[in-house]
């Protein structure tokens, strides 16, 4: 369901412009509850290490490094005895036992749907499933599932990447959390034409499905749409494909000030959509320029 129309622009011969969010727009369950878990812990204790970012938005990075949050590169950077937080894309076993032989404390800021992925994907492997993993193969929660899978094992991003022969015909199959429906069923589809036996979990997060549907109801009603998030965010970016999919003036920005107000010019209701790791002070600062700029 939409959220109600806000007016932004009202009075004189100045065009009436309303806006519409997305319902579900920002931070998902995964996400919320990891800034949650590593807020109190730079609360409690002034200095929490993370490997990579936490989140894939660089302004909340940025705000969580003044409360005290260090970010490194890898857990050799980690000095012994820190406290080190696991960022909600989770990590592979191996980097996991190498943070709990340097680390005081271990805050697991792991999504639960996350945890499900990897999960699936080690009990596909310990069955004896060659596992397909559908996603990024660079992206960290990917390389965090693949860790977790004991036996063979491969990463496609789509239809175009699926080899031709398998060195196994039965074939396991679980999916980034973040990847898109369609996406899931055309290389589950296709695979089934190159295999046996085929085993799939379906570990798209409720959260994503439900935000790519949002998007698709909300072009409905729009004349433009403006997507808020980081461009290192792989929702968020899938968020913008689907409403460029459908035909849809789309910006894609960060942070308010990267909007061009001339963009608005010609349309009378504008729709913002936010990725899952958008936080809301973000999705109110967007908001607040829209409506100054109607003052």
């Amino acid at each position: 369901m939409q959220k109600m129309p806000l007016p932004l622009f009202r009075g004189g011969s100045t065009l009436v412009l309303n806006i519409l969010l997305a319902d579900p727009t920002g931070f998902c369950f995964g996400v919320k509850r990891a800034i949650l878990k590593l807020e109190n812990e730079l609360s409690d204790h002034g200095e929490v290490y993370s490997i990579g970012s936490p989140i894939h938005n660089p302004q909340e990075v940025s705000r969580l490094e003044t409360m005290g949050l260090q970010v490194v590169e890898n857990v050799f950077d980690i000095p012994r005895g820190a406290r080190v937080f696991i960022r909600a894309h989770g990590e592979s076993p191996e980097v996991l036992e190498k943070i709990h032989m340097r680390a005081e404390a271990v805050i697991d800021g792991t999504c639960p749907f996350v945890k499900t992925a990897q999960e699936k994907a080690r009990k596909l492997s310990d069955e004896g499933y060659y596992v397909l993993i559908i996603g990024n193969p660079d992206h960290p929660e990917v390389k965090g599932i693949r860790g977790f899978i004991r036996g063979r094992s491969s990463v496609v991003y789509d239809v175009e990447d699926i080899p031709d022969v398998f060195p196994d015909n039965r074939i396991g199959l679980v999916c980034q959390t973040t990847i898109r429906f369609e996406t899931l069923k055309s290389v589950a589809a296709e695979v089934s034409h190159r295999s046996r036996e085929l085993k799939l979990y379906n570990t798209i997060c409720n959260a994503t499905f439900e935000r790519q549907k949002a998007i698709r109801n909300l072009a409905l009603a729009v004349d433009g749409i403006i997507v808020i998030g980081g461009r290192n965010s792989s929702n968020t970016s899938r968020l913008y494909q689907i409403a460029r999919q459908e035909s849809l003036a789309t910006v894609w920005i960060e942070h308010a000030s990267e909007l061009d107000l001339q963009w608005l010019a010609g349309k009378s209701s504008i729709g913002i959509a936010a990725g899952a790791s958008t936080p809301e002070w973000l999705i109110e600062e967007l908001k607040h320029k829209l409506k100054k700029k109607g003052s």
